[in-house]
């Protein structure tokens, strides 16, 4: 097939949707075909003229030699939609049930690992900081390091910066906002340099175990609204990654529609006031 323009629409043949629905796979472990094919076809168009490439052949032998050229495919891809306090019951939980039962056995001033993996544009990492420093009283007695990780570069970058719009702060409380975020116009707002420094952003690839080992371990995980775009056999991979990040007793905090339960009996089920989790067994 010619090269076409990234704003000219074009088809796949079923032989190269299901070429890029493997790259994307293995790269990913999300699964992508025929019923997403209008999605696809989209993001290709934009790489194959970003790559220069003059057909699919020579784009896909592209993204088998070049990482930046595959990583920019893998970041198109991501889905990205998130905000503050999303899912806020379980905000709640990690301060009133998930880290006393941590700190139950640990000194003032031991280390507490918190990971946002995927974190998107950040918004979860640093709901979690502005959660603790508002509601947790203990706050300061523990050394608390919250990690942001994500598969898409570009996104990350934005969660560095931490800029946001409208939209991702229409769930959190004016007066945090307040304390928070300085306006820097254009109708956005700029997170203070304080909790910017809070938070540490890493790339990290799920289904990729040496990606996932150099995160180190942790007590609490959320890992919300990803394992949906999985199948069986990538579900089954990423439920013993996080297990093998999770410290002994760890929590795990899926997104309201995923269950482990389904997936992996190496997690306990552990119910909450506020929310319902799963701990390392």
């Amino acid at each position: 097939m010619s090269r076409r323009g990234a704003d000219i629409p074009f088809e796949l043949t079923p032989a190269d949707l299901r070429l890029f629905s493997e790259f994307l796979y293995r790269q990913t472990g999300m699964t992508f075909g025929e019923s997403k094919r209008y999605y696809i076809e989209r993001r290709i168009a934009d790489g194959l003229a970003a790559s220069g490439s003059d057909s699919i052949g020579a784009y896909l032998a592209r993204l088998a030699g070049d990482p930046a050229c595959a990583q920019a495919l893998v970041n198109s891809f991501t889905v990205n939609e998130t905000y503050f306090y999303r899912e806020e019951h379980q905000l709640a939980a990690l301060g009133r049930s998930l880290l006393p039962a941590i700190v139950a056995n640990r000194r003032p001033g031991d280390l507490v690992r918190i990971w946002s993996m995927p974190c998107s544009s950040g918004e979860e990492p640093y709901s979690i900081a502005i959660w603790l420093l508002e509601n947790w009283p203990l706050v300061d007695a523990y050394n608390i390091e919250i990690v942001g990780s994500d598969i898409d570069t570009a996104t990350l970058e934005q969660a560095r910066a931490g800029i946001y719009g409208k939209r991702a702060l229409s769930r959190l409380p004016a007066p945090l906002v307040a304390s928070y975020f300085e306006p820097c116009g254009r109708g956005r707002w700029q997170l203070i340099a304080d909790l910017r420094e809070s938070v540490r952003f890493s790339s990290v690839n799920l289904i990729d175990e040496a990606s996932m080992r150099a995160a180190g371990r942790f007590d609490v995980i959320f890992c919300r609204n990803l394992l949906i775009y999985f199948d069986d056999a990538s579900r089954r991979l990423a439920a013993d990654r996080l297990f093998d990040r999770l410290n002994p007793d760890g929590f795990l905090c899926l997104g309201h529609t995923e269950s482990m339960s389904r997936i992996s009996d190496r997690f306990a089920m552990a119910r909450f006031p506020d929310a319902i989790v799963y701990r390392r067994r």
